[in-house]
């Protein structure tokens, strides 16, 4: 994921840890299961919603 969105490994980690801690997602050993997909949705950027209408 990290390579696809072009950044380090660690900056998803700890963004993945900080959003599992909020109860939207789980995640471990790079498997990522999403809990709350509204919630997850609210707290993507205005560019998800934009893509998500085309």
């Amino acid at each position: 994921m990290a390579e696809m969105l072009g950044v380090r490994r660690t900056s998803v980690s700890d963004v993945a840890a900080k959003i599992q801690a909020l109860g939207v997602i789980t995640y471990s050993r790079g498997t990522i299961k999403i809990v709350d997909r509204p919630a997850l949705e609210r707290l993507s950027c205005e560019c998800y919603e934009t893509l998500s209408e085309h």
